[in-house]
């Protein structure tokens, strides 16, 4: 009879709620000091990198296959990070494996070795000190002259190249290939300037700063200020006290359009290195930063969304910008908030978590109100700076073009003479969102998508060349005449942000108008170069929801807000709360300094209830007016929800998988109600059929328990191998 060995039980990157047990590598038995540790299994015909997750001895050995090798000789997750993922795995009821790889660096996924973190710089060779007469002029010149000028002869910190220097990486690799310069270690990273002082704090950001300092241990704080109230400086007080500790700190932003703007105040004001995680960065330099992390070195890591999963070995804070922003929540895969985690981390590490935003999430605001936050208000603006006047044009039976009506062209032609920068803001990219036919009223509709009532339009981009579906991401040229009765009368139908641009470039050809959306900020870095490049002298800002986040644009004295009205009538309970945060953080770019700002929205529903409320009472009666609606309704945060999506290329197989999952849930004696199947606000996309499933239950207690009873069974289930299906608790979009 064989002998019974430890064995490690390895959670895998695989869609299976179970751990699969393997024998440890030759050379040595399986220990509990393994848990944590990255190892190369055989599975099936293919090699996976997993984590061990815990040590069984419960199978014979000539059952089992050997991992092939470690990749760690330490646990690489460990601690409050690996309990933590745990509870994330079992909160969001995915499978460990998954949720261990979603909080690994892509490089780490994929079994490569914890990397060095070595720091590193630039320095001219000899041939390039002799060169640097000759070189032409460029930026492989102003970056010879920039390591000549360095006073450190051991080369200049990449990190200060940052600050020093755009799209200097390049230039380097030029340099280095001609043998003019070289890339060394150098002993530690470059100390920053000494920290620069702030602002002198009003006495709104005293006390909320004076409540940081004092708190002890775990405390969540909802620090809630009014757009250029100063919550920026408030963080970096507590940043600052932390980094004096001796402690790390965690800062999560929601865009990488925020992050270049946010390291240069930070490594201005704190003196110390800042290391960054967020997509725009190769496979590469997020490993490092994650590594730098893991051993302790980073003191402070700002981040997006997914830098909530930074080993913090001696935190001392997390702090969580606008955390009312709906790119915290991953909406594929591993469906998780980033802002809900970084509170469960919070608490697990024992440390404080500031929330901040003007617009506060409905959710955290319900928290504060009930004293599971300690709410911070700060309710006026820093410095001079005083809040902007809002005006409401009512447009109706009034002409407009490319959207826009002669008085709001006006309005911008007033700023512009006055010497303020304008921002124009229209919440859609592209040229137009219709292709129309105007013979025969065809339309360009995406045939892999649909609503409940007809094919999804696609918008026109490229200045009505290409068309593209926004939902599912397929493109093909405009036609050159319409199919179905051959007109040439093809017509753009709406605005983007692209027409808007032609509209204003043709209406002020004297000023510079550029335009900011996810298509022409999508190279790295892209954002911070155009604003840059477009300074403090007058000109126009297109944007859509990029440039409502965060920025600080002290000359820009009047927003122009178009086509709000789409946004005010929606199916989706959360439309309201979306579409005054939005409003509210838009107008929060106008009068930053000490120039007046004006906000002008323009709409067809003057009248609306929504917009009365928020000009006229501003963002907390809002609040106050849709939290009682909410509760009325049994909507979060007065419910808890969790929803079953289901796809496949028959509509019948996706709800076939469904009424089973139904069928697995108990009829009575539950809090829990269910809601389904029924199809989806959006019933196709990308050609898959899909159907939904919503539970709701006024505690969140009794939802995961019933989760806890049936989402093993539901992997069982035949017909869930026939379908693509997820589960996502505390959903935030329910299309």
């Amino acid at each position: 009879m064989s002998a019974v060995l430890p064995t490690l039980r390895v959670a895998l990157p695989v869609p299976l709620p179970q751990l699969f047990d393997y024998l440890p590598p030759a050379g040595g038995p399986a220990r509990p000091d393994d848990v944590g540790r990255r190892v190369r299994v055989p599975f099936g015909p293919r090699e996976l990198v997993g984590t061990v997750a815990g040590i069984g001895t419960g199978e014979a050995a000539d059952t089992l296959r050997a991992a092939l090798d470690w990749l760690d000789p330490q646990p690489l997750l460990h601690g409050e990070l690996l309990e933590s993922l745990r509870w994330l795995s079992h909160y969001t009821h995915a499978p460990l494996g998954e949720t261990l790889a979603t909080a690994l660096p892509v490089a780490l996924r994929r079994g490569e070795p914890l990397p060095d973190t070595q720091a590193w710089g630039w320095r001219l060779t000899e041939a390039g000190h002799t060169a640097l007469p000759g070189l032409r002029q460029g930026r492989p010149r102003q970056l010879a002259e920039l390591l000549a000028a360095a006073a450190d002869a051991d080369g200049l910190d990449e990190d200060r190249l940052d600050d020093r220097l755009e799209d200097w990486r390049g230039a380097a690799r030029s340099l280095a290939r001609r043998g003019l310069a070289e890339r060394v270690a150098i002993a530690a990273p470059a100390a920053a300037a000494p920290p620069a002082a702030g602002p002198h704090l009003n006495d709104e950001q005293q006390a909320a700063a004076a409540a940081l300092r004092q708190s002890s241990g775990f405390a969540a704080f909802l620090l809630d200020g009014v757009t250029g109230s100063g919550k920026t400086e408030v963080y970096l007080q507590a940043i600052a006290d932390c980094l004096a500790r001796g402690r790390q700190a965690l800062v999560l932003v929601p865009e990488i359009g925020l992050t270049p703007q946010t390291l240069a105040r930070f490594r201005t004001r704190l003196g110390v290195p800042v290391h960054v995680l967020h997509s725009g960065l190769s496979d590469g330099e997020r490993a490092r930063a994650w590594a730098a992390a893991w051993r302790g070195q980073a003191r402070l890591v700002v981040g997006t969304r997914s830098a909530v999963f930074t080993p913090l070995p001696e935190a001392g804070l997390i702090v969580v910008d606008e955390e009312h922003d709906g790119s915290y929540k991953q909406q594929d895969g591993i469906r998780y908030n980033a802002r809900d985690f970084a509170l469960v981390r919070g608490k697990a590490l024992d440390v404080p978590v500031i929330l901040g935003s003007a617009t506060p999430s409905l959710e955290s605001l319900h928290n504060a109100r009930g004293g599971r936050y300690a709410h911070l208000r700060l309710s006026r603006r820093a410095g001079e700076a005083r809040p902007p006047r809002v005006r409401v044009l009512d447009v109706r039976k009034r002409p407009l073009r490319d959207g826009l009506s002669a008085e709001v062209l006006a309005g911008v032609g007033d700023a512009l003479a006055a010497g303020g920068q304008v921002l124009v803001f229209k919440n859609r990219r592209g040229y137009a969102p219709v292709l129309l036919c105007h013979d025969c009223g065809w339309t360009a509709e995406c045939r892999r998508c649909s609503t409940p009532l007809h094919s999804t339009a696609m918008t026109v981009h490229g200045g009505g060349r290409r068309l593209q579906c926004h939902h599912c991401g397929a493109r093909q040229p405009v036609p050159l005449a319409c199919p179905d009765c051959g007109s040439l009368a093809l017509q753009p139908q709406g605005i983007g942000t692209e027409r808007l641009e032609e509209r204003l470039v043709e209406a002020f050809p004297d000023f510079p108008v550029l335009r900011i959306d996810s298509a022409s900020t999508a190279r790295r870095d892209a954002l911070e170069q155009q604003l840059a490049r477009f300074g403090d002298a007058p000109g126009i800002l297109v944007g859509t929801q990029i440039l409502a986040k965060g920025h600080d644009l002290p000359k820009l004295t009047r927003v122009v807000v178009v086509g709000i009205d789409e946004g005010l009538f929606s199916a989706d309970f959360r439309a309201s709360e979306k579409l005054a945060q939005q409003l509210i953080q838009v107008a929060g770019r106008a009068g930053r300094a000490d120039l007046a700002g004006e906000v002008w929205l323009q709409t067809h529903h003057p009248e609306n209830a929504l917009l009365h409320t928020l000009v006229n009472g501003g963002y907390h009666a809002f609040a106050d007016a849709e939290l009682v609606q909410r509760q009325a309704a049994g909507f979060p945060p007065f419910a808890h929800l969790a929803l079953f999506r289901a796809e496949a290329k028959q509509v019948e197989m996706a709800n076939q998988f469904l009424a089973a999952v139904r069928g697995l849930l108990p009829e009575t004696g539950t809090e829990v109600e269910c809601f389904g199947p029924m199809p989806a606000p959006m019933p196709r996309r990308a050609g898959f059929q899909r159907t939904q499933l919503l539970l709701s239950s006024p505690t969140r207690r009794a939802l995961h328990a019933l989760l806890d009873a049936v989402v093993p069974a539901i992997h069982a289930l035949p017909q869930a191998r026939r379908v693509r299906w997820s589960l996502d608790v505390d959903p935030l979009d329910l299309y």
